[in-house]
């Protein structure tokens, strides 16, 4: 552009200028923009040279863009200049509005700063306002200034060199590089922003592809996993309903995927699992429990639950695991089975036996504080004696024992019945079983056992315990029965025994001695099974011999 002073400016000079500012706004990309930019200075504004250095990250300025002599541009684009030295020079020389103009005359000591530079030649000027080869003129390029009116950010400085008429530039050329130079900035600015915005685009898709990965991955893994996944709601009146299940799980259930969505956890579990169930799902973590199946029956399954948490609104769903472990539970069941039975009957054994008859006897010796946590609880005294609580209200005597209230198992107090009904113990002992072994062998003694077993079994309630207590041995505990009813199951159990019985292709019989005790508080288990054979030994020796045998 021609240096001009005056008013009247050429209109093909302001198309020119349009249309710089036009290509600079609609530029693609950024590297289009400061290239634009650059071209413009040269086209528009009629200097041989221009450079754009932009301002990076880290505050120092780089070459991004030249025009007007390609060995320059090869050499210095690219080139980083630090922030200190462009301070440095935007902050001497001569301020022509928003430009800086450094002349020759001063700018000598900038050349050795680190500011990518490139070198002309030429004469000394002739006259006071001809261009020298080593005058400096700088239009810094500022963001757009914020709402509240303080100053922009610096994003870049253009740096111009050789009018092309020789001249400095006056007003008009002033006023037109400062005005290029303010929409440079705006146009950098809004290259950046579509630059951001496009790589934001791209990191979005990119992370888009990598969350429908991720739930590609997802879905196949539940649902091709070998054990049973589902997803339930967690909270609210919904809580544990079923959301969707894999096929492992409805194969393990017996129920297709359409009809699991009818139901919540809570309604397959079996009825005495529902507080472990609900323990699970309020806290997250493994239980073991039953779920029902379709035809009725119930499997063992270990069931995981792992909180899903969305980040706007807190934990939301239970992902559950559910591993088949019916196999499992059956051999720990078979384990305990005979860890507490008779291997050869199938009889609760001696331990087994102590155990259930310990469970209803109390210690005589009571807790310290046991009967003032009792008045506490029941809201008037409890009276002591002998270690016991009673509390005596109409109807009866009710008796507690320690911190827990105890149904005090009593026994009859005299030989003939009076009424009182308690735990009897009946201990049985076989007569003529030794013979047996020792005419027929062990197997036919094996035999024996397994059928006075099966026929004490059948002989007694529902809720009573027959348990061999070892060898030829054998306990029944019968609760709620009088000395007479006692005495009669006696009778009625030995006439079951002494029938005849097939063992190694022969009939045999045995006979049958019984002692009944009677369990109450304050004895233990020993002393009421040492009781009850003690009165078995005084039967067996009251009966004549030939009646004590058979064979």
């Amino acid at each position: 552009m021609e240096t001009e002073s005056e008013p009247y400016v050429r209109l093909a000079t302001l198309r020119q200028l349009h249309q710089v500012m036009a290509d600079m706004n609609t530029a693609r990309s950024l590297a289009d923009t400061l290239q634009t930019v650059a071209d413009g200075v040269v086209n528009g504004l009629g200097y041989e040279l221009a450079c754009v250095n932009l301002v990076r990250p880290d505050g120092d300025l780089v070459v991004a863009a030249f025009a007007g002599n390609p060995a320059a541009e090869a050499l210095i684009t690219g080139r980083v200049g630090s922030r200190e030295s462009w301070e440095r020079r935007l902050s001497m020389g001569e301020q022509w509005g928003d430009l800086v103009f450094i002349s020759h005359t001063e700018g000598w000591i900038l050349d050795d700063d680190d500011v990518p530079q490139w070198y002309t030649d030429g004469p000394a000027p002739r006259f006071d306002d001809e261009w020298h080869p080593s005058d400096r003129l700088f239009a810094p390029m500022y963001t757009p200034p914020s709402p509240g009116g303080s100053s922009g950010e610096l994003i870049g400085v253009l740096s111009v060199d050789r009018p092309r008429n020789g001249r400095r530039p006056g007003a008009w050329g002033r006023e037109a590089l400062q005005m290029y130079a303010f929409q440079a900035a705006i146009a950098i600015s809004n290259a950046r922003l579509r630059a951001n915005m496009q790589r934001a685009l791209v990191r979005l898709e990119r992370d888009q592809q990598a969350l429908r990965a991720s739930e590609e991955s997802f879905r196949q893994a539940f649902e091709y996993a070998p054990s049973g996944m589902a997803i339930a709601e967690m909270g609210g009146d919904q809580h544990g309903r079923i959301l969707r299940t894999n096929d492992a799980l409805c194969r393990l259930l017996g129920r297709p995927a359409s009809a699991m969505r009818r139901y919540a956890f809570s309604d397959l579990v079996h009825p005495e699992d529902i507080g472990t169930l609900l323990r699970t799902s309020a806290e997250g973590g493994r239980a073991e429990l039953r779920l029902g199946r379709r035809d009725g029956t119930y499997v063992w399954v270990s069931l995981r639950n792992s909180v899903v948490a969305d980040a706007a609104d807190g934990p939301r769903f239970l992902l559950t695991h559910v591993e088949d472990i019916e196999d499992r539970k059956r051999r720990e069941l078979q384990l305990a089975h005979r860890a507490s039975h008779d291997s050869l009957t199938g009889l609760p054994n001696s331990a087994e036996l102590r155990s259930r008859l310990s469970s209803r006897l109390c210690q005589r010796a009571g807790h310290p504080g046991a009967l003032e946590s009792l008045d506490a609880a029941y809201g008037h005294p409890v009276y002591d004696a002998g270690g016991h609580g009673f509390d005596f209200r109409p109807g009866g005597v009710e008796v507690y024992d320690g911190f827990d209230h105890h149904v005090h198992t009593a026994a009859p107090q005299s030989e003939r019945d009076d009424g009182t009904k308690g735990l009897a113990v009946l201990f049985c002992d076989l007569d003529g079983f030794k013979s047996i072994n020792d005419r027929f062998g062990h197997n036919a003694g094996d035999a024996v056992l397994i059928e006075v077993a099966r026929r004490l079994s059948r002989a007694v309630r529902d809720g009573d315990t027959v348990a061999r207590l070892g060898g030829d041995e054998f306990v029944i505990l019968a609760d709620g029965l009088g000395r007479a009813d006692a005495q009669d199951l006696a009778v009625r159990l030995r006439n079951e025994i002494i029938q005849p019985i097939r063992a190694e292709g022969r009939a045999v019989r045995v006979g049958a001695s019984f002692g009944i005790g009677w369990a109450h508080c304050g004895m233990t288990a020993d002393e009421v099974l040492k009781s009850a054979d003690e009165r078995m030994y005084v039967e067996k020796r009251s009966r004549p011999k030939q009646h004590r045998r058979a064979g």
